[in-house]
């Protein structure tokens, strides 16, 4: 979906408010001086739209919706399937959940249904049809919105019978199930699949295979049931593209599968600004951004975003003056259309009666938060002109769900945290500071058309990566591998003969063993006696060192302690036309920040910033058929002084200073 314009708006819940006309009308009121263009609405509103079964009351949502569109006010209209309302779980309470304990759930909180519950898809697709009916067809409604970020897992009998036949049609027989999931260890080994059940501390959770073979059951089994949901809404004529906002750190779903069933990408962003160095919470909620934009390489939604404190996290931070305007515009920069809200309103009781708002209890436009609205709301209209336009980039990193499944699973080299996370972050910002735009991609992803790849800790193969690599290599492509790659194939069964699994070849070296040091421990990586220029002496590695033997690999740089000093660190392989790098170790940023630089530099890569980066400074760039658009953004708590490119200034100071938390945004004709 190409935007005319970017969004700005929110969640909003005016079942709250029907008793009180006067909020209501308020309400639009205030949108518009907030230059709101976009409302969500029916997120959780199913005990109002059917408060009994079968009953429907639409009147009330249509006339909001009414309301908003002769104000100006597009809609993004929300299958409720989020929450259920009473009646539901009191007659059918196949509904509600059951836990890894074998215990059914209470009816209660909001993602307590069974994705594989018949009485619940069917109930589900029933107020999907009747909402499409009455509004699929309404000029207000934009977008559909399908449930609210989908999360859990059922472990009811009806899951363990989908979970079978989910296993059924993967492997065939149990034969091949066991030859797989290697049950033969401690004697595990099944004779039918009618004996198999989901992981539970009650029973077996031991079988590596068995709990990865789970989490892909519970991602595939949530994406089916989305995807049911989008086929009502089409069986029923609606033409509105449709998307599901996804979650910060969210690990229970594969998102890339997830986002094949989507028209548009959205999701909740939501940091902690202020309780680091805002460059620091800027560094994690750019790659995110990137990570979701990544998905479908395409422009997403910000769908949920603070205007104020948040007030589930551990303290219910202020956002200081110009955070707001700073983070949203950060969205944008990496690929966002827009900038919502949850919520629009402050609720009077529950949950997040006291969640940031752009309304509160208050009611007036005099507070602080929203007067920061409506300078984002100016901000936004200002640069209108960017919505639909491309994040391009020549660099890539890795980031796999399923890697990340096994490697929480798997027992060694460190149970306590292996920081696959803090791996691939490290490669990004090395990147990021160069001024690089960089995609965010996954083993089954296309690597066709960048120039420098990273791959963290590919624990995991999945079938065909390690061909993959090897030709993107031999056509003249950088690749960047690291520790602990290559071990496992998809049911976490330890290669044979070597690794990392078909590449050593490639790479030039066999993996022989890793260590785990302990928290308190550090090791380095040094320079050898012929210098690799354009790198430092020594920098410190943590966690994991992995032990390499090269065959016909270059080595770089060595160990500098314990009984591996002197062994190789850092390898360098010519393959083909391209160049195959390995890490061996968890190094610190600055090695990676060193390191990329050069090799960016030796690839012939530049940003879209050629001036040097000042430390804290964010430059991303968007492209359009005509215009380039530049974006600084100054996440320091000191000014700085940059040097603009030529071009038109559609936000930000023109001369170049930036205080902390002020942002550029310039246009660049091409």
């Amino acid at each position: 979906m190409k935007s005319k314009y970017l969004l700005h708006g929110g969640d909003y819940n005016p079942e709250q408010w029907l008793h009180m006309p006067e909020v209501l009308k308020t309400d639009v009121k205030r949108f518009k001086e907030a230059k709101i263009n976009t409302i969500t609405l029916g997120v959780f509103s199913w005990s109002k739209l059917e408060p009994k079964e079968g009953e429907y009351c639409f009147g009330w949502m249509e006339e909001i919706i009414n309301n908003l569109y002769e104000n100006g006010i597009s809609v993004i209209l929300a299958t409720p399937s989020g929450a259920r309302p009473h009646w539901m779980a009191n007659k059918y309470p196949e509904v509600l959940r059951v836990n890894e304990m074998r215990q059914r759930n209470l009816f209660g909180g909001r993602h307590n249904h069974c994705f594989t519950s018949p009485v619940y898809r069917k109930k589900v697709k029933q107020i999907n049809t009747e909402l499409v009916k009455r509004f699929g067809s309404h000029p207000a409604v934009k977008m559909w919105h399908i449930s609210n970020e989908f999360s859990g897992e059922c472990h009811c009998e009806l899951c363990q019978n989908a979970f079978r036949d989910w296993l059924k049609k993967k492997y065939g027989t149990i034969d091949v199930l066991n030859d797989r999931w290697c049950t033969t260890f401690w004697s595990h080994i099944y004779d039918s699949f009618d004996q198999v059940e989901s992981p539970s501390s009650l029973g077996e959770n031991s079988i590596m295979a068995l709990n990865l073979d789970w989490k892909r059951f519970v991602s595939d089994q949530t994406i089916d049931f989305m995807e049911q949901e989008i086929c009502t809404i089409r069986e029923m004529g609606a033409l509105q593209p449709t998307t599901t906002n996804l979650m910060y750190h969210f690990g229970g779903i594969d998102y890339f599968r997830l986002a094949e069933k989507v028209d548009v990408v959205s999701w909740d962003n939501y940091p902690s600004w202020h309780k680091k160095e805002e460059e620091e919470t800027a560094k994690d909620a750019a790659f995110w951004h990137d990570v979701i934009r990544g998905l479908k390489r395409k422009p997403f939604i910000l769908m949920e975003s603070s205007p104020g404190a948040t007030n589930w996290q551990e303290v219910s931070k202020l956002k200081k003056p110009g955070m707001l305007l700073s983070a949203s515009l950060q969205s944008v920069a990496h690929g966002a259309d827009g900038a919502l809200y949850f919520q629009m309103r402050k609720s009077r009781g529950a949950e997040e009666k006291f969640h940031g708002a752009v309304l509160d209890h208050y009611d007036g436009n005099d507070t602080r938060t929203f007067q920061d609205v409506c300078k984002t709301g100016d901000m936004l209209e200002r640069i209108m002109e960017v919505a639909g336009t491309q994040v391009n980039a020549q660099a890539a990193v890795l980031y796999d769900w399923e890697n990340l499944w096994a490697l929480e699973g798997s027992k060694g080299p460190r149970n306590k945290d292996l920081h696959y996370l803090d791996s691939v972050e490290k490669s990004y910002r090395a990147f990021r500071r160069l001024g690089l735009n960089v995609d965010i991609i996954d083993q089954k992803g296309s690597m066709d058309g960048y120039k420098i790849v990273a791959a963290p800790m590919q624990y995991l193969f999945h079938d065909g990566f390690n061909e993959k690599v090897r030709k993107y290599i031999e056509n003249g492509g950088i690749f960047i591998m690291t520790y602990w790659s290559g071990v496992v194939d998809e049911n976490d069964r330890c290669f044979l003969g070597g690794t990392p699994y078909g590449l050593m070849d490639v790479f030039g070296l066999r993996s022989e063993e890793i260590d785990g040091l302990y928290d308190w421990e550090e090791n380095e990586i040094c320079q050898p006696e012929s210098k690799y220029a354009g790198l430092k002496d020594s920098y410190i590695c943590k966690y994991l060192c992995q032990l390499v033997k090269p065959v016909t690999a270059k080595t770089l740089m060595v160990y500098g302690k314990d009984f591996y000093a002197g062994m190789s660190a850092l390898l360098e392989n010519d393959y083909g036309k391209g160049k195959a790098y390995y890490v061996c170790a968890d190094a610190e940023q600055s090695f990676y920040n060193d390191f990329y630089q050069k090799l960016v530099q030796e690839v012939g890569l530049h940003g879209v910033w050629m001036e040097e980066i000042p430390e804290g400074v964010e430059v991303t760039s968007r492209s359009g058929e005509k215009a380039e658009y530049i974006f600084l953004q100054n996440f320091n708590r000191i000014a700085v002084q940059v040097n603009l490119p030529e071009g038109k200034i559609l936000f930000g100071n023109k001369n170049g200073r930036m205080e902390p938390l002020d942002n550029i945004v310039v246009k660049v004709e091409k």
